[in-house]
């Protein structure tokens, strides 16, 4: 009898080590309503399109990481709209100070100020640390779009976020036309973005990178509220985004 419930009970264990495994929970947060535009904005910089004067403003106020700031030093807020082919994102910016630290794209690329784009196609979140279950793309001063790819590869995704800023004084606006790839996306081979259509969902968080004259960044600023200590966790946990839908 010993042997029969020696299995019975590593059956158990192995049972509950299953359900005890961390789990990747994404809180019931309100949707934010995005409404669909009938003409693709000109990602130009310049927010001249209708559609951007009639979208409403959202912040960009939350700190993930780094000391107390004022809105001397950031101030952030962001818009959405979208069509069959992209979303689209204006993002102002108010920043003292606009900082390169390392000229190699593939390098470093958080200590360098730029914006950061989360994407959860299909609002599932969970874990995206080094597969593409969700995207965090971070949005360079000279346009280049970074993230991570399987086996912890840092790789351009150009194609994936298409950009222009335009900076005056100590304000910037950017200007995103974002393809959305779902989590059949595989690096190297031909990928066609999601269509979108009304009432779909997607999880999404955007964020900045502030560095004014420091080695490395000084301020992690993103949309959402995160619980807990550890809110640096965006790029890890697709969870932790906020939830659009779409609507006409």
């Amino acid at each position: 009898m010993k042997q029969p419930f020696v299995l019975l009970v590593t059956i158990f264990l192995f049972i509950g080590c299953k359900d005890t495994k961390i789990q990747h929970i994404k809180p019931n947060k309100e949707p934010k309503v995005v409404h669909k535009t009938n003409t693709s904005p000109t990602i130009d910089g310049k927010a001249t399109e209708a559609i951007w004067h009639a979208s409403q403003w959202y912040q960009i106020d939350q700190k993930w990481l780094g000391e107390t700031y004022s809105e001397a030093d950031f101030k952030g807020q962001y818009k959405l709209t979208w069509d069959a082919n992209a979303l689209y994102a204006l993002v102002e910016i108010q920043d003292d100070t606009l900082t390169t630290q390392h000229r190699d794209p593939l390098k470093l690329w958080w200590d360098n100020d730029c914006v950061e784009v989360f994407i959860d196609e299909d609002n599932s979140g969970g874990e995206h640390q080094y597969n593409h279950n969700a995207f965090a793309y971070h949005v360079a001063l000279d346009g280049n779009v970074v993230d991570i790819a399987p086996n912890n590869i840092p790789t351009l995704y150009n194609n994936h976020v298409i950009s222009k800023r335009t900076t005056v004084g100590n304000t910037s606006i950017w200007e995103l036309k974002i393809n959305i790839f779902d989590a059949s996306f595989v690096d190297g081979k031909q990928n066609n973005p999601v269509v979108l259509n009304p009432n779909k969902k997607m999880g999404f968080a955007i964020a900045y990178c502030d560095n004014d004259t420091s080695t490395a960044r000084e301020n992690f600023i993103g949309s959402e509220i995160i619980e807990g200590e550890d809110k640096n966790r965006g790029w890890i946990d697709a969870s932790v985004f906020g939830t659009l839908i779409l609507k006409e």
